[in-house]
Order: C-alpha cells, then structure tokens, then sequence
C-alpha cells in the first residue's frame, strides 16, 4: 500500500500503535505519504490532524513542520528531518532521531541514539544505552540505564545514568550540567574554560596542565572565571580531562571508549552478529560433541565384546585402544561464546571480536 493524502504544511501526525518497525521522514510539501499493507494499516483523518496504527511496518513520509505522537511501537524506530515537536510514549525497539526538533520521550526499552535537535530534549527512562550528539536546547536525562555518550550540547544538562557516562562539552557562563552515575564519569573540555566544577568520587583525576592529584573523594576545581556550573558524582572515577582524544582509547579509559560510535543501528546489528556466531559456535560444539559420543559408544562395544544386541564374550589380549580426544572444535566453541560474552560486556569492540573469531578459524 502506497497512499498519498493532503494534510497541510504543520499537520500532528498521531501513531497509535505499529507492530514493527516504523520510519519518519520529513519531506517538503503539505502531503503525507503512507507505505505499509493493506490489510494492516489503519487511519483516519480529521482536517491536520491525522491518526494512523499498523499491526506490522509502517512507513511515512510527513510535512517538515509536523508534530510527532507516537503511542507505541514494538520494533525499531527511526524519525528523520521532522522540525515539529515529537511525543513519544514508549518504543520497545532502538530508537534512533536525526535533525528533529524538541523531543519528549517517555519509555525507551532498546538503545537511543539522537543527532541534532532545535529544542530541547527529555527522556524520562531510558533501559539501554543512549548517545545524544548536537542539541540546541535543555537536555533533561531523569534514568539512563546503561551508558551515556554526550556532546555538543548547547544548554543545560540534568543526568542520571547507571553505568558510565562521557560528556564533551563547552560550558556556556550561566548553565548548569549535573551528570550523576552508577560507574565512571569522564568530562572532556577546552583547554580555555570557565567553569567551576563540583566533583564528587571513589577516585577524582583533573588531567589538568600544573594540577595536582591526591586521593580525594570531593574536590572542588576553578578554571578561568568559574562562570558555568558543573556538578558531577559517580559511583567509580570522576575524570576530567582536556585532551580531545582523551575517550578514544580502551586500554586507558575501559568502557568509555566504546561510548564514541553512533548507536542508531547498534541493538540490531550487534545482536545479528552475537546470534550467527553464536549459532555457528553451538553447531560446531552439538557436531563434535556427537563425533566424540559416536568414537567413545563404538570403542565401549569393542572393548566389552559386544556387537549390535549380541555378545560373542570375545577374549583378547590385545589392548582396545583408548578413545580418541574429543575434535579440538569444541574447545574452540568455548572460546568463541568466550569472545561473545566479552563483546557483550562491552570489554572489546566488534572489530576486535571478529579479529578473535576469524584467528580461531585460522583466518578463513
């Protein structure tokens, strides 16, 4: 189904409710356009304002000027060039938003990627990871639950997060940014700031040019004038650095490095890759695993004398020779749900886990 319906230059688009995976685009001209299946594809119209539902995918392409309310989706969803405000209540996918406007959203059960907003941003809880990247406005963050990736933001910031979070930011005299998180905090700023930081940790590192470290749980730093206000506490280390590279290696900084990719198809791709591996490692480990179970019931029969439902009660003096070692395919089995776990724990990259994988099958 493809159907095109006039509903001027700054309609409110209201989703009820979409099975799978929904797009918005933003495109000029005072038409929405839908694409999606006849028989699953629901709307109606009342002049502007428009309210369509889908029991599957859901395709639109709306006026730049409109206004989001997205009730539910249950896969994957991503809106694009959209100005107007979007409301959104509750994805159970990956949500990922490009060059939109002000954003509101209430429950996000995957991973949230954003890149670029001209208003402000609110997100009450958020269950996975989050990665924000150029807002011209507040951002508010009341629960991240996992980590936190953050820069270029051009108002204040108010977060709590989980794990770990790291903020590049230029502070602006007469902002606040308050980061609170469950692990480590890493703040990267210029090397010419004002700024009066309140920084609270199990261990507090300001890799500051003539700085001094001791073993501080609280520490108080003013660079230049102190005219913007920064407050941060973490569960583990709060550093603060002005090195712009200073997030961009795992070996010094742990998880933050895996914090600086853009997430807006990370939950799908990540879990496509963990779950071929880790159908092709279990495969691999059920075959060997079988070979050595065949090897050991075939041996177990030479040994006692006994062939098929008959015994011969054979004596021999010759020695049955002992199984063979089970296929070294499974140990390697082991080695790649090893890999995987690590993946998943975020302890490696993509890249480094496939460089694992493909060394284990000996560089195919």
């Amino acid at each position: 189904m493809s159907k095109s319906v006039l509903v001027g230059d700054k309609p409110t688009i209201q989703i009820e409710t979409v099975a799978g995976d929904l797009s918005v685009v933003g495109w000029d001209g005072n038409d929405l356009l839908l694409k999606g299946s006849d028989d699953e594809i629901r709307f109606t119209q009342t002049g502007e304002s428009v309210s369509v539902s889908s029991s599957g995918d859901l395709s639109l392409r709306v006026p730049r000027n409109a206004a989001i309310e997205l009730t539910a989706a249950n896969g994957d969803v991503s809106i694009r060039g959209v100005s107007g405000r979007c409301d959104i209540k509750e994805t159970a996918g990956d949500l990922a938003m490009r060059d939109v406007g002000a954003a509101a959203i209430n429950k996000l059960h995957g991973d949230f990627s954003l890149r670029g907003a001209q208003g402000d941003l609110y997100v009450k809880n958020a269950l996975g990871d989050v990665s924000i990247r150029g807002v011209n406005g507040n951002i508010r963050l009341d629960s991240v639950a996992d980590d936190l990736a953050l820069r270029d933001a051009h108002g204040g910031i108010k977060a709590n997060v989980g794990e770990d979070a790291i903020v590049y930011l230029e502070p602006q005299a007469g902002f606040e940014y308050s980061v609170n998180a469950g692990d480590d905090i890493l703040l990267v700023l210029p090397k010419e700031v004002d700024a009066a930081l309140d920084l609270r940790g199990d261990r507090i590192f300001v890799d500051w040019q003539n700085m001094e470290n001791n073993d501080e749980t609280e520490r108080v730093v003013i660079l230049g004038d102190g005219a913007a206000k920064i407050h941060l506490s973490a569960g583990g280390e709060t550093r603060v650095s002005n090195r712009s590279e200073a997030g961009d290696s795992a070996d010094e900084w742990g998880n933050f490095a895996g914090l600086n990719f853009d997430w807006s198809d990370f939950g799908e791709h990540i879990s496509r890759q963990v779950k071929q591996a880790t159908t092709r490692a279990m495969k691999r480990a059920e075959e060997a695993a079988s070979r050595a179970e065949r090897h050991a019931a075939r041996h177990a029969q030479r040994a006692t004398g006994r062939t098929g439902r008959w015994n011969w009660d054979v004596k021999s003096t010759v020695k049955p020779p002992a199984p063979p070692e089970p296929p070294s395919q499974a140990a390697t089995a082991e080695e790649r749900l090893s890999i995987l776990k690590m993946l998943a724990d975020k302890k490696i990259t993509a890249q480094q886990a496939e460089d694992l994988l493909n060394a284990l099958d000996g560089g195919e």
